[in-house]
């Protein structure tokens, strides 16, 4: 017994002994020689531990920049914005005191340099310190760069050698220092709630390095965003991107972490790349990658180059920087997932390196950067000027008349882009028209928007304005296109042509201004569909608890028509608000942004009277968005921030894990206690074939009852090929079969040629012409004519089983308009649908092949979510 006792003992004392350092300090320690100003507190003086031992909540970051920058007189502490969730968005400007102290000053005379003449600009660039931005930690879960960061700033305050002293002097240096807050807290406080207390959990697969759904990587809508920094969608986005208008710094790096067993990444990147960037630009992202290398050689440490990780969609925080004339970069370090991991060649990968490596790389960019400093001035000036340009195009051009043109407005006017208006119509002499293709020649009406290029930022405008980019490789890293006007569905043009046109310059964001026409109406008031935020409108207007009917045809009088899906408040059915409706009209025309218009009579010219029964009346629905696994998170932050956030109207998120297989006494089945027959609405954003298992026969059997009975089941994505006939039976819908290649050539494919072959026979994010049917109820306020975004080749079959809304266009040498797919896949998928609806008893399946709202930027498509939740089940 004894033997067994001591065994045991030594055993769990060997097990003590051998557990693996979260921090090995001595390894990565932080230049422990530099000499610092003792009176300013390190990182691990203010926190009580070193750096990589605990990961630090955001509010105590906050609280360490605060106390730097009173400490030092070469720190200035900002605040540019505010979470969703209430946390400070902050960025750090660093430099000499003399800089400091003048800094105003010299951040306008940077923003000179983009419209100085040439000798203007040698005077600046002779003597103007380089701008040096870093923006870390805008994926939560990666959350070793803000602790870096840290270390960073401490460094650059407290440090009295003489090369600090010079690096100061000749650079200003902005450091944004957690781009996702609410992303990162999410984490970290699940992580401190999950992590093994006595003995690190080092192996992959303990739980600790394992999220829960919807994990920290994305902010509080379950947003990516390194996808926004040229929408900004949200504030994250937009605060940073406004405050890096006010530096434009000449270099930028972005630090991201990867898969644990993956080696740093430093630059070059790999293809495809944006070919309208300076032809310096690659030599450049050599120079600071060898800097970095350098660094990495002398302390051993892993990396690689020129592979993985292509920098050609402009909306990643590595290539938005690149065109607007900086040299843009990434970092990606192999992730801990947490503070200490095992890699698979038995390599203990800590918190403290990920911290060090970007430590690392960040004090070697600045440094290398200082040494460039004129020639990387001279870069961004360059770049900056017009006749720079790469493209033959000197403007572009879109109507004023698409629901969705003050978005791309704004997007413009936030980046800085000068953006006009034309006062009447003008003549084009050889315009490219983004739906065909084709090059015409073009009258545009009085109101058309003008996008010239002869202004500082036409490298970003041609980046996201341009019909199609120019693809050298078709295995990306994102989507094959983004296309601003394609986006948001707009009729767009531009040329390589002179022109002339009486303009005026848009120097102000759009907001919406709504009002009411005929507001003492005496019969009723209407809501023209086709307005952008008219289903805000009808969110309020039920909040409100109004009756609303919605028109099944267009119908108008004497003086104006409406289309079909206009909404109808007859003062008939609300007589309890008799008192107020003129009131609350007046008040949700103004909060929403449209134009609501009073009628004295209910007898129309055209189409049918307003009071007709075939305009339906519309009740609020109640909704369930399904969430975890096997849904995907992107789309349903996607769904879930249109209705919560742009809508207004309630939804339910409604977690796959509660759903209970046995049924209730009288039928159905639950929700973690909740009877599915308690919701009118259930949208189910993606899943794949992963959803049989969260499906079976007897569930699949009660959503069918549920559905016969009058719910609406909305299938997003991967969903939607799941309830065909092929896969879950639930409807006689059925899937076009993908082409598969017939050539003897794919059996006895090299192994180096297997990932390019596969990469090409997909669809990355492709611009498809579409046809809608605008008097279905599930298209309506939209144009016929769609921009639709396609990932992969899903397609149905078109049947009399399916009520066709959307299709793409049947001939396939005219179905592709921006991005790349194969001429197989194109004639795989002319003329299947992509958006449709099976009639089941009472209720309804809605099929949406792609995703409709996709980044909340490509918001052409979108109405028809909005329409599928809020109208469809009326009619």
């Amino acid at each position: 017994m004894k033997k067994v006792l001591l065994a045991g003992f030594l055993l769990g004392s060997l097990t003590i002994i051998a557990q693996p350092k979260v921090a090995d300090t001595e390894r990565f320690a932080f230049e422990p020689d530099l000499p610092v100003n003792a009176d300013i507190p390190s990182p691990k003086e203010f926190l009580g531990y070193e750096l990589g031992e605990e990961f630090t909540v955001y509010a105590h970051i906050v609280q360490y920049y605060k106390n730097l920058a009173k400490r030092s007189p070469r720190v200035i502490y900002n605040e540019y914005g505010e979470t969703y969730e209430g946390r400070p968005l902050i960025n750090l400007v660093i430099s000499s005191e003399d800089n400091i102290s003048n800094i105003e000053d010299l951040r306008q005379t940077h923003l000179d340099l983009l419209t100085a003449s040439s000798s203007e600009a040698q005077t600046v660039i002779d003597s103007q310190p380089v701008f040096v931005s870093y923006s870390y930690n805008i994926h939560g879960n990666e959350p070793s760069s803000s602790e870096a960061a840290m270390q960073v700033a401490y460094r650059m305050a407290a440090a009295t050698d003489d090369e600090t002293m010079d690096i100061l002097k000749n650079a200003v240096f902005i450091m944004y220092i957690c781009i996702n807050p609410d992303g990162r807290d999410r984490y970290v406080y699940w992580y401190k709630t999950t992590k093994r207390l006595k003995r690190p959990g080092y192996e992959p697969r303990d739980m600790e390095h394992y999220e829960a759904w919807p994990g920290g990587r994305t902010n509080h809508y379950w947003f990516d965003l390194n996808r926004d920094w040229v929408w900004g969608v949200h504030p994250e986005s937009r605060g940073h991107t406004a405050e890096y208008q006010k530096w434009m710094p000449q270099v930028h790096v972005d630090y991201h972490e990867q898969g644990h067993n993956s080696n740093y990444f430093t630059m070059p990147g790999t293809t495809p790349r944006n070919m309208l960037l300076p032809d310096s630009y690659e030599s450049w992202s050599k120079v600071f990658g060898d800097a970095n290398i350098a660094e990495f050689d002398k302390y051993q440490l892993n990396y690689f180059t020129r592979d993985r990780f292509d920098f050609f969609y402009p909306g990643y925080g590595s290539s938005y920087p690149s065109v607007m004339g900086a040299i843009g970069m990434l970092t990606e370090q192999g992730s801990a997932r947490g503070r200490i991991i095992e890699t698979d060649d038995g390599y203990k990968l800590t918190l403290r390196q990920g911290i060090f490596d970007h430590y690392t790389t960040s004090i070697a960019t600045i440094k290398a950067a200082v040494k460039n400093r004129q020639a990387l001035l001279q870069y961004s000036y360059d770049s900056w000027q017009p006749a720079s340009n790469k493209t033959n195009t000197k403007a572009y051009f879109f109507s004023n008349a698409g629901m969705y043109n003050s978005d791309l407005i704004n997007v413009l006017i936030r980046n800085g882009v000068k953006v006009y208006q034309a006062n009447s119509s003008f003549q084009l002499s050889s315009a490219k028209d983004y739906r065909t293709g084709r090059t015409i020649r073009k009258t545009l009406p009085g109101g058309t928007y003008i996008i010239p290029m002869d202004q500082p930022r036409h490298l970003f405008i041609s980046s996201i304005m341009e019909r199609n980019m120019a693809i050298e490789d078709s295995v990306m890293y994102d989507m094959a296109t983004w296309s601003a006007p394609i986006a948001y569905n707009l009729d767009a043009y531009s040329t390589a042509g002179s022109f002339s046109a009486d303009q005026i310059e848009i120097t102000e964001e759009i907001s919406p201004e709504g009002g009411v026409i005929n507001s003492d109406a005496k019969y009723a008031y209407v809501i023209d569909w086709n307005q952008r935020y008219a289903p805000k409108t009808l969110a309020k207007l039920w909040a409100k608890e109004y009756n609303v009917r919605s028109a099944y045809r267009a119908f108008g009088n004497d003086e104006r028509t409406f289309p079909a899906g206009s909404l109808i408040i007859l003062k008939g059915r609300n007589r309890e608000k008799a008192e107020q409706i003129d009131t609350d009209m007046k008040e949700v025309a103004e909060t929403c942004g449209v134009e609501i218009v009073g009628f004295n009579s209910g007898r129309m010219v055209i189409g049918m009277d307003l009071a007709n029964t075939r305009n339906r009346p519309i009740e609020q629905p109640r909704i369930a968005l399904m969430t975890d696994p096997p849904f995907r998170s992107y789309t349903a932050g996607q769904i879930y921030f249109m209705f919560d956030w742009v809508t207004e109207l309630p939804i339910e998120r409604v977690r796959a894990t509660n759903l209970q297989q046995t049924s209730l006494p009288k039928g159905g089945f639950r929700f973690g206690g909740v009877d599915l027959k308690e919701f009118d609405v259930l949208i189910l954003p993606g899943g794949g074939g992963t959803l049989k298992q969260l499906f079976g026969e007897k569930q699949l059997e009660e959503i069918k009852s549920w559905v016969q009975e009058g719910g609406t089941l909305i299938a997003t994505e991967s969903a939607a090929a799941f309830f065909t006939k092929e896969r879950s039976k639930l409807t006689d819908v059925e899937l076009k079969k993908s082409p598969k290649d017939s050539s003897d050539a794919v059996n006895y494919l090299r192994y180096e040629d297997r990932e390019d072959y596969f990469g090409k026979r997909r669809i990355p994010g492709t611009a498809l012409n579409a046809t809608i049917d605008i008097s279905h109820p599930l298209a309506f306020g939209m144009p016929k004519n769609l921009y639709a975004l396609k990932f992969g080749n899903d397609g149905l079959k078109p049947s009399e089983k399916l009520q066709t809304v959307g299709f793409y266009d049947k001939d396939p040498s005219s179905l592709a308009v921006a991005g790349y797919a194969s001429t197989e896949n194109l004639e795989h998928l002319a003329g299947t649908t992509f958006a449709g609806v099976a009639q089941i008893g009472q209720g309804k399946v809605v099929f949406l092949v792609d995703n409709t709202q996709y980044r909340m930027f490509w918001l052409g498509p979108s109405r028809m979510m909005q329409n599928a939740v809020m109208l469809l089940p009326g009619y």
